[in-house]
C-alpha cells in the first residue's frame, strides 16, 4: 500500500555536496531512502532547514519528491552543535504547514534533533513516527570527551525521543546494542536496518580507466581515504599508517584524501587539513600525501575504483557508508573494528579490520594486500558479492517500508475504541518484527526544559 511520507533531517539536506564537516552518511541516507521509497510508490517529503536565503520553500526534486525548506534560524550555514534552538520554530513550522497541506501516515526522523521535532508533531497531530538517530550522543561523548561540543541537554531529550517514538531504526547490531544498555529502548521497539548503496551510483570501474579519469599514475599503489575531514575520523590514523607501510615495510604508495569544505584543499577553510599535513610532514611522507579536496557524487566511483586498498579508521562510527561504497567498487576495505565498520566489512573475506588509533596495525595489514595481489583481487570480488547480496538502497528501503507498515497498522489499532497501549509490546507487533530482520545480516531537566516542545 503506498504512504504518505515525511522525513525530517534538520542539518542535513539530500541537496547538499558532501565531505563537509556536517555533510556525510546522513545526506546519503536522507536521499537515498527517499528516492527508493518513491520507487516503491510512496508519496515522500523532506523537511530540513533553510540555510540559504536562495532556497525556495519546496523544492521539486527527483521524481516529485519534495524536499521543505523550514525557516527556523538565520537563513545559513549553522554548526549542528547550535540548532537545538532553533528547533521549536521547526516544529511549529512542521505542525502548520501538515494542518495546511494534509496529514502523513507516518514520520521518519534522523538525528535527535529531527527527533524532537517528530515528537512534537506526534503529540500536536496523532502522526506516529521512528527515527533513524545515525548517532547517539552518550557514545559521542564518551568517545570525544570536551570535544564534544553538543549541549548536555541533548542525553534526556534521546530518552524523552525514544520513549515516545514508535519504532528506532538501529543502523547495526552495536547500535542496538548501545540503545539497549544505554538508553531506555526497548528490544521489540529496536529494529536493525542498514544504510546501503546504490548500484546505479557506485559500480567497478576498470582501475586503469579510472586512474586515466583522474589523472594517476597507473603504476602507483594507492591508498584512499575519503569522507568527512573531522578529527574522529581517524585520518592522522592513515597517515601515520601509510608512512610506516613506506618506511617500515618498504613498499612505496600514495595516500589520496578525498573531502573538506571546499573543491580545492585550503586549510584555512578546512583546518582539520592544516593540521593533517603537519602530521605528513612530520611522518616524511608529505610528497606521498595527496589532499584531493571535496568532489561530487558522481565522481566518488572514480576514486574509488582507482584506489588498491579503501582504508577507514575512525575512533568511533555509527555506521560508515564510504566502506559499502567501495566495496560497491571492488575494492578491497581496510577499517576500524568499531560500530557499523565491524559490520559491513567481512574480516578476511572482504578486507580487514584492524583496531582504532594503531598505525602499526594498519599498515601491516596495508602490506599484507600489497604483497599479494591475488588476495586484494578476492577480496575486491568478494566485497561485490557481499554488498550486492545485504546492502543495496532498494533492501533498506523495503525493510523500511515494512517497519512503517507495522506502525502505520498499530497506531490505527490504538486509536479505535476500547484498544489501549503503545505497541510496543503487542503480540501482533511482536510477530510483525520477526519478519523484519535485514535479509539474514541482522543480529538480532532545566535545561532541556528551555527547548521543550509545547
Amino acid at each position: 500500500m503506498n504512504r504518505r511520507i515525511a522525513i525530517i533531517s534538520e542539518h542535513a539536506s539530500p541537496l547538499a555536496t558532501l565531505g563537509g564537516v556536517d555533510n556525510g552518511g546522513q545526506n546519503v541516507y536522507v536521499a537515498q531512502v527517499a528516492k527508493h521509497l518513491r520507487a516503491l510508490g510512496h508519496e515522500i517529503d523532506v523537511f530540513t532547514r533553510r540555510d540559504d536565503p536562495e532556497l525556495e520553500e519546496v523544492h521539486i526534486w527527483e521524481n516529485g519528491i519534495r524536499i521543505i525548506h523550514v525557516p527556523a534560524g538565520p537563513a545559513r550555514c549553522i554548526p549542528k552543535e547550535q540548532l537545538l534552538p532553533y528547533m521549536k520554530p521547526f516544529s511549529r513550522y512542521m505542525i502548520h504547514f501538515i494542518r495546511r497541506e494534509g496529514p502523513y501516515d507516518l514520520v521518519h526522523a534522523n538525528f535527535w534533533m529531527s527527533g524532537l521535532a517528530a515528537a512534537a508533531v506526534r503529540r500536536a497531530l496523532n502522526i506516529p513516527f521512528v527515527i533513524t538517530f545515525h548517532a547517539l550522543g552518550r557514545v559521542r561523548r564518551a568517545f570525544q570527551g570536551i570535544g564534544d561540543t553538543f549541549p548536555d541537554a541533548r542525553f534526556a531529550i534521546e530518552d524523552r525521543v525514544i520513549a515516545e517514538a514508535s519504532r528506532i531504526i538501529a543502523e547495526c547490531p552495536q547500535d542496538r546494542e548501545d540503545l539497549l544498555t544505554l538508553y531506555p529502548a526497548s528490544p521489540e521497539q529496536v529494529v536493525v536496518v542498514p544504510a546501503g548503496y546504490d548500484p546505479l551510483e557506485m559500480f567497478p570501474i576498470g582501475r586503469a580507466e579510472a586512474r586515466r579519469q583522474l589523472g594517476l599514475s597507473i603504476d602507483e599503489n594507492i591508498v584512499l581515504q575519503l569522507g568527512r575531514i573531522v578529527p574522529r575520523k581517524g585520518v592522522d590514523t592513515v597517515i601515520s599508517g601509510v608512512a610506516r607501510l613506506i618506511h617500515t615495510h618498504g613498499i612505496p604508495a600514495r595516500l589520496l584524501i578525498v573531502g573538506g569544505e571546499s573543491e580545492d584543499p585550503e586549510d584555512n577553510i578546512t583546518p582539520e587539513i592544516a593540521r593533517l599535513m603537519k602530521i605528513a610532514r612530520e611522518e616524511r611522507i608529505a610528497d606521498q600525501v595527496t589532499f584531493v579536496g571535496r568532489r561530487q557524487r558522481h565522481v566518488l566511483r572514480y576514486y574509488y575504483s582507482a584506489a588498491d586498498v579503501f582504508v577507514s579508521t575512525p575512533w568511533y562510527e555509527p555506521f560508515g557508508i564510504t566502506p559499502l561504497e567501495a566495496m560497491a567498487c571492488c575494492t578491497p576495505v581496510i577499517g576500524s573494528a568499531v560500530g557499523g565498520i565491524k559490520y559491513t566489512v567481512a574480516h578476511g573475506e572482504t578486507g580487514f579490520l584492524v583496531p582504532p588509533n594503531h598505525p602499526a596495525a594498519l599498515a601491516a595489514r596495508l602490506a599484507e594486500l600489497f604483497r599479494d595481489p591475488a588476495l586484494r583481487s578476492r577480496f575486491g570480488r568478494q566485497s561485490l558479492l557481499r554488498v550486492r547480496r545485504h546492502f543495496t538502497w532498494e533492501k533498506v528501503a523495503r525493510s523500511l517500508a515494512e517497519v512503517y507498515e507495522t506502525v502505520i497498522l498499530e497506531n490505527r489499532l490504538e486509536n479505535q475504541p476500547g484498544i489501549a497501549g503503545n505497541g510496543h509490546s503487542s503480540s501482533r507487533s511482536n510477530s510483525l518484527l520477526k519478519a523484519l530482520t535485514f535479509d539474514g545480516v541482522g543480529s538480532e531537566n532545566a535545561e532541556m526544559d528551555k527547548y521543550e516542545q509545547h
